[in-house]
């Protein structure tokens, strides 16, 4: 096999010949447009996640190879064409395979096992998820937070660039519209011109007037924005010797044509640009380099806050907290802090980004850019975890309020995040990232500014927030896919919840896809379905759904623990127990009497007990209570919950959770044993081979029988 220097050299050739840019124009129109018609769906997107699909990466290396001479654009014969676009992926796939290669350094498969190597301890095994792992981000993200992590550099930005961050987003918006009324007629004509004349290169090309003219957006504007993002007119990109330097065709996206146009292949590299280019702009104003820092570790922490107030509601979540011993001195700092009934997030964000050195595959310097932009926030937050619950402490947030800070907390989770795409983020912090739990703080979640706006744009409540990053972190070590948006669609999709003899899954990227549509339609405005058929979609629609909603609404301890309990149950077993309430309720509306049900969980490690009835809280509270104790020791459950329902509309009245170890008591057992005497088994008795009313899906002897 050969070496990927050798390969990359036969590319760079063949990318310069004569014509190969209406190559490189048809593999960006098949491997990055979607087509639908009336409503997008996620068929229509599914191409793009094909083995065969060149992803982002490879393409800008062939834009970055194609500008290292002057562009041919001359249109070849389609014969041609079709030998540089066959020509193309197999040398890109020749250069996966060679890099594959590099992966183990040397050793073979069977070396490995019987060594015991950790083959990804070494950086050469991350140089391919690194370059081959999939957008952490989308272009409508990058494109929509600009204006927001650059609102406080506007003024620099003004006077050395001459436009606002706003325009600059605005233009760069227009352009994309406009690249997709220009491929639609571009494709239409072909029905009126002779193949041997097709090409896709003029939906890709467009002039400053065209666009001006199209966004509604003064000439000189346009002009301004667009010369920030074209390559410099005599740039060959000659620092692009090998597969992981730096290439400017990434920073700088336009491209001149011949004719006085311009070209923008991918609208996801100026997206991307405009989202990384100006922060290094700046940084090369020695006057104003430390301004530039300030701001952008601002960005990250305003967004965090803003994006989990609108989960958590704004009285929730606080900003730069300070923790002072009661002689005033300061023994931790919080950039967010949310505080959710006897549930806390510390979260705690980053601006290092990885550098190219670390992406040739540098050991040491992978690993210095984790443990400054991971490891040192995890550091912190746990260090700060540590400090909740401590009366003797005060919390302080950024506008001088004093925090009120329970002192008992269920759990604590720790989110560490980056503020720019850091690729095979969670692959690196699965292999490198140390940190300690206890009982009550949590494995961290490591993600990047994109993941917790995506998270918050489809887990707006917090119940299933707080679900989610629970299970999500209590995986770390079970779970891997090419980047964390997977996971989340995953758990959209179906529940993300594994079994215990499961000790490792990997999560193709397909499962992205419905994600991919719904965000498409949230922040893109694109026609289809806001909201993947899922866990959103089916548990809402229950009596247990309603009942979720209206514990978010006030986030007692007692019932937010049912409402855990419930985001783990199958659809099956959501909708069982939902018809069982019903009937109860039904029967409590006949008779004014009180009614009750009994669902064990969890192969009869929890248990929920209903009551029914409009009785004073002075005598239902106490019933309800007595009654799940004592299911609970015949059980022998460790965890136990209880709900009493309004018989009108099944509306929650109040809830308990009794979360203890279980073991043996004479008086309990006698209790117990008259209880079940008196009462018998509700319902219809459950035979061996019947579902199991837990809801896992699994037969009756199969789980709770056991």
């Amino acid at each position: 096999m050969r070496n990927e220097q050798e390969i990359f050299d036969e590319l760079a050739r063949l990318c310069t010949s004569p014509g190969c840019v209406h190559a490189v124009a048809y593999l960006c129109f098949r491997d990055n447009v979607v087509r639908y018609q009336g409503e997008m769906t996620s068929d229509d997107m599914r191409h793009l996640f094909s083995k065969e699909r060149l992803v982002r990466t490879e393409i800008s290396t062939l834009i970055g190879l194609l500008v290292k001479e002057d562009v041919d654009f001359a249109l070849p014969t389609p014969e041609v064409t079709q030998k540089y676009i066959t020509r193309s992926e197999e040398l890109l796939e020749e250069m996966h395979h060679s890099m594959m290669q590099g992966m183990f350094g040397g050793l073979t498969l069977k070396e490995v096992l019987e060594k015991h190597i950790d083959p990804f301890d070494r950086g050469a095994a991350l140089r391919e998820p690194i370059f081959y792992g999939g957008e952490s981000a989308y272009s409508f993200q990058y494109r929509d937070l600009s204006p927001r992590k650059y609102a406080a550099d506007d003024e620099w930005l003004e006077s050395h660039k001459g436009f606002s961050i706003q325009a600059a987003r605005d233009v760069i918006e227009a352009l994309g519209r406009l690249h997709t009324e220009k491929l639609i007629a571009v494709m239409d004509a072909f029905r009126n011109t002779h193949p041997d004349q097709w090409t896709l290169l003029p939906g890709f090309s467009f002039t400053l007037e065209e666009l001006s003219q199209f966004a509604g957006i003064d000439a000189s504007v346009v002009e301004k924005v667009l010369t920030a993002f074209i390559l410099p007119e005599g740039e060959k990109n000659q620092e692009f010797r090998s597969l992981h330097d730096f290439n400017a065709a990434n920073a700088t996206p336009v491209l001149r044509a011949n004719d006085q146009s311009l070209i923008l292949f991918q609208q996801y590299s100026i997206a991307e640009a405009l989202y990384d280019s100006p922060f290094y702009w700046m940084r090369g104003d020695p006057a104003y380099r430390s301004r530039a820092m300030l701001n952008r570790g601002r960005f990250t922490e305003g967004l965090a806050k803003e994006r989990l107030a609108l989960v958590f509601g704004k009285d929730n979540v606080y900003s730069n907290v300070d923790v002072y011993e009661s002689k005033g001195k300061r023994v931790g700092e919080i950039d967010v802090l949310v505080i959710f009934g006897n549930r806390a997030f510390i979260l705690q964000a980053k601006s290092k980004r990885l550098t190219l050195e670390a992406r040739r595959g540098n050991d040491n310097q992978i690993k210095d850019d984790f443990g400054k932009s991971v490891q040192d926030s995890y550091d912190q937050g746990y260090e700060c975890a540590q400090l909740l619950g401590n009366s003797k402490l005060r919390f302080v947030a950024g506008n001088g309020k004093v925090v009120n800070v329970p002192e008992k907390f269920k759990t604590i989770e720790i989110l560490c995040v980056v503020s720019d795409n850091y690729p095979a983020l969670s692959f690196q912090a699965r292999q490198f990232l140390k940190f300690q739990t206890t009982e009550v703080i949590q494995p961290p979640f490591v993600m990047d500014i994109f993941t917790l706006d995506v998270m918050t744009e489809m887990l707006d409540s917090p119940l299933y927030f707080l679900s989610y990053v629970d299970r999500r972190a209590g995986y770390y070590d079970k779970l891997l896919a090419s980047h964390e948006l997977v996971i989340l669609s995953y758990h959209l999709k179906r529940n993300l919840w594994l079994k215990k003899e499961y000790n490792f899954i990997l999560l193709e990227d397909d499962f992205l896809v419905d994600l991919d549509v719904a965000m498409s339609v949230r922040r893109d405005n694109i026609p289809g379905e806001r909201t993947p058929d899922g866990i959103l979609t089916r548990l809402a629609k229950s009596v247990l759904g309603r009942i979720l909603k209206e514990i978010e609404a006030r986030p007692d301890p007692g019932t937010l623990d049912f409402g855990f309990m419930l985001l783990t149950l199958s659809e099956d077993g959501v909708v069982e127990i939902s018809k069982a309430i019903e009937k109860i309720a039904r029967k409590a509306r006949g008779d004014g009497q009180n009614h009750d049900l009994t669902v064990p969980m969890g192969k009869a490690t929890a248990g929920l007990t209903v009551h029914c009835n409009d009785e004073p809280i002075s005598t239902a509270g106490p019933r309800l209570e007595g009654h799940c104790r004592l299911r609970k020791y015949a059980q022998k459950a460790n965890d136990w919950y209880g709900i009493c329902v309004k018989p009108s509309d099944m509306s929650l009245r109040f809830g308990l959770s009794l979360n203890y170890k279980w073991h043996p008591d004479v008086e309990m057992d006698a209790a117990a044993s008259h209880h079940l005497r008196k009462f018998g088994r509700l319902g219809k008795k459950v035979g061996r081979n019947d579902p199991c009313p837990c809801g896992s899906g699994l037969k009756f002897k199969k789980c709770c029988l056991e």
